[in-house]
């Protein structure tokens, strides 16, 4: 069957089951998946590869993030060649950041909901960052930024964003990246350690919405990506990873807005 069509029957699925933004139903209608996920690309699963998300997670992150896309040229004032913005265009969504590159598909349709130039992306895994960069690529989409960063510090050199999207959860707001917000802007993420939610952030840090129940593995520190060697715990780290067998106690990683004391207090 031709790609497309796959496309749009992937996307007529999900349709079925959520609410998906109508410029979210678009980009994804037409973004080629295959570019970024071999294995049954519009099969509604995460496919075989580290970094990939299923077709109705990101259908449910990007409609959380509430992007709004540029006008139309019917609509957007071009008339003889010439070009009149309208207030609805200066309204429109700016720069964004993708924390959690991944394979870059999430990346590739806040590319074609907006410009690619606007779309940024970190991942801390390097080989997924060369990854994400041929994958955008090969898809059309080269002029993303995609850079190698411990995800909870953002891209500062480029900030401030209208949207972030982190695809890892936290405990709590990164507050590096609420500082990386635009006034009026949003901050969409995973909240929570075993139970999470997915919850949109405004420029203050403080939660405005909550969009149902997620499961993402925590974001890490630099040593906890697959591609590279298994970071030195504290002995603290040690012994709480000894004594639980709690979400953190599998990996041992450790985030500066972490309250260790209080989550330990949570178990007993």
């Amino acid at each position: 069957m031709d790609p497309g069509e796959l496309r749009g029957d992937m996307v007529d699925g999900l349709e079925e089951r959520l609410t998906v933004d109508a410029a979210v139903s678009l980009a994804m209608r037409t973004v080629p998946r295959q570019e970024f996920v071999d294995d049954a690309p519009y099969d509604d699963r995460s496919g075989d590869a580290a970094g990939t998300l299923s077709p109705e997670i990101v259908a449910r992150l990007l409609t959380a993030l509430d992007v709004d896309a540029p006008e139309s040229a019917a609509t957007a004032g071009v008339t003889a060649g010439t070009r009149q913005e309208t207030e609805g265009e200066r309204d429109r969504t700016g720069d964004v950041l993708v924390v959690g590159a991944g394979v870059g598909y999430t990346a590739a349709l806040l590319a074609e909901i907006l410009d690619e130039t606007r779309v940024h992306a970190v991942d801390i895994d390097r080989q997924l960052v060369y990854a994400a960069r041929s994958n955008l690529d090969s898809a059309g989409y080269g002029g993303v930024l995609v850079d190698a960063r411990d995800g909870a510090n953002g891209l500062p050199e480029y900030a401030p964003f209208d949207r972030i999207l982190v695809e890892a959860a936290a405990i709590d707001p990164p507050k590096r990246l609420v500082e990386q917000l635009a006034p009026g802007g949003r901050l969409v993420l995973p909240l929570g350690g075993p139970e999470q939610t997915l919850a949109a952030v405004d420029a203050s840090g403080d939660v405005i919405e909550r969009h149902g129940p997620v499961a993402f593995k925590p974001l890490l520190v630099d040593g906890e990506q697959g591609s590279a060697p298994a970071r030195n715990r504290t002995m603290r780290e040690d012994a709480e990873r000894a004594n639980a067998d709690g979400y953190f106690a599998k990996t041992g990683w450790e985030q500066d807005w972490i309250d260790w004391d209080e989550q330990l207090r949570r178990r007993r």
